[in-house]
């Protein structure tokens, strides 16, 4: 294979883009003159005389074109949340994890199209347009972190940045076929970050393979404590014990299609003759995650957005379903917000001593209930009853924002329609090694699960 350099490599992304973006519509905002500078500036470094001050191989990042949502502050890009009210946003300051890739050498290719202010879960963005599935246009890659998503699953960068606050990283990643890592809470730095709901905000990387996500994330990971050490690459290479995976009891299994099902089924299969053991586990307050979820996310929300003075003064900017979730946060009780946080620290201490008294590594659970919906599609028939698409989508993945721990999702297969699935593997606070390590293992052995679009 034809190792490319930074320039090339770059002017190749740029290419794909401009052929590909206006059918995806994944970048809201292409960086072109400053990718290129940015290569530049990465070639002379990594392809300069040995022994000249300030120059040399930043590491695996150097030189490599990424993109990053649109919420993430970037010193004079704009940057729009999404949205109408920041359309000429143009921060002073880049957020520390655009600091942290600048010092990896990574290129900056541009900012991705997201649902307007990281609060939904289609990216059907009514400012910017939708952005689409690369498996299926007609369809949402998922959201907040749609454009992201959609971008690395069609080659339009090596990996990106997004967040997640019910699932935004992992529903998009599991949507359109690609790994979406969400970290431990606080691991990655939010400073810079348009939030959505501090309590339950992460930030992390989505990526085409196990090993690309663990390289991002030690970039932009800030916790002096992370374990890390030589990670990724020995911790990839060294023996994995075998891992001992969860199978809860309450909420994840309750709605399924049968298509998620049946490819969820047989990876799970497939993980038992790679040596893994599964186990059932209870965990009771799982059934009140979402609800919790929801009364954190609805004050916190409406509560940053009047303080930064946008709403309601400016409520007519905004899209008709975030503008309809502000005015949700509005009508929270104080004493119902204190209870879902006094109901979060209850979940996070039942949680970890199940997986504790049970001996799993880390729980398995289908990232989602459904493959990726026609975009506009409102309700999803499960067991012969509708539902709100959105809910579903979110159903599997709010409980690891809630417990603030790891979460991963990789692809896993395909639907009888050909659309990817994903399996999320649920981990331990710091747990990210351990996630990443079963997962890669489970890469390695079905190379096919990454297949790109056709």
């Amino acid at each position: 294979m034809r190792k490319l350099a930074p320039v090339e490599l770059t002017k190749l992304m740029l290419a794909r883009i401009e052929q590909l973006n206006p059918k995806l519509n994944a970048y809201i905002t292409v960086t072109t003159e400053l990718a290129l500078a940015q290569a530049k500036k990465a070639e002379s470094e990594l392809f300069a005389p040995r022994g000249r001050k300030g120059l040399g191989d930043r590491g695996p990042l150097h030189g490599i074109p990424i993109s990053l949502k649109d919420n993430i502050y970037t010193k004079g890009i704009r940057t729009t949340a999404g949205s109408r009210i920041l359309k000429d946003f143009i921060p002073q300051h880049d957020a520390q994890v655009v600091v942290l890739l600048r010092e990896a050498g990574a290129v900056l290719l541009g900012k991705t199209n997201m649902h307007e202010f990281a609060y939904g879960v289609t990216t059907n963005n009514p400012h910017y347009g939708p952005a689409r599935n690369p498996w299926d246009p007609a369809r949402i890659p998922g959201g907040s972190s749609g454009g992201s998503a959609a971008a690395v699953a069609a080659g339009l960068c090596y990996g990106s940045i997004g967040t997640d606050t019910g699932g935004s990283i992992r529903i998009p990643a599991s949507l359109c076929g690609i790994v979406g890592l969400k970290p431990t809470r606080g691991h990655v730095s939010d400073s810079g970050v348009i939030p959505l709901s501090p309590t339950l905000d992460s930030t992390g990387p989505l990526a085409r393979s196990t090993r690309d996500a663990a390289i991002i994330l030690r970039a932009i990971a800030q916790t002096p404590s992370f374990p890390f050490g030589s990670w990724p690459a020995q911790a990839f290479s060294a023996k994995l014990p075998k891992p001992r995976l969860g199978l809860p009891e309450e909420l994840f299994f309750k709605l399924l299609s049968d298509d998620i099902g049946n490819v969820f089924d047989a990876a799970i299969r497939d993980f038992s003759k790679l040596g893994a053991t599964t186990r059932k586990i209870s965990i009771p307050l799982l059934n009140e995650t979402e609800e919790d979820g929801n009364q954190i996310t609805w004050a916190e929300a409406t509560h940053y957005h009047q303080q930064a003075g946008h709403f309601p003064r400016r409520t007519a900017d905004y899209g008709e379903d975030v503008r309809a979730r502000l005015e949700m946060g509005t009508k929270v009780f104080a004493t119902s917000y204190l209870q879902s946080l006094y109901l979060r620290v209850r979940f996070i201490h039942q949680l970890l001593f199940a997986m504790d008294e049970a001996g799993v590594n880390a729980l398995a659970v289908p990232t989602t209930p459904i493959s990726a919906p026609v975009i506009g599609e409102e309700t999803t028939v499960l067991a012969r009853e509708e539902h709100p698409t959105r809910a579903l989508l979110l159903r599997n993945n709010r409980p690891a924002n809630l417990a603030g721990i790891s979460a991963l999702s990789i692809p896993c297969g395909f639907t009888q329609s050909g659309l990817p699935v994903g399996l999320q593997l649920i981990g331990r606070h710091t747990g990210e090694q351990t996630l990443l390590r079963i997962a890669h293992a489970y890469e390695r052995a079905h190379p096919e699960q990454r297949r790109p679009p056709l």
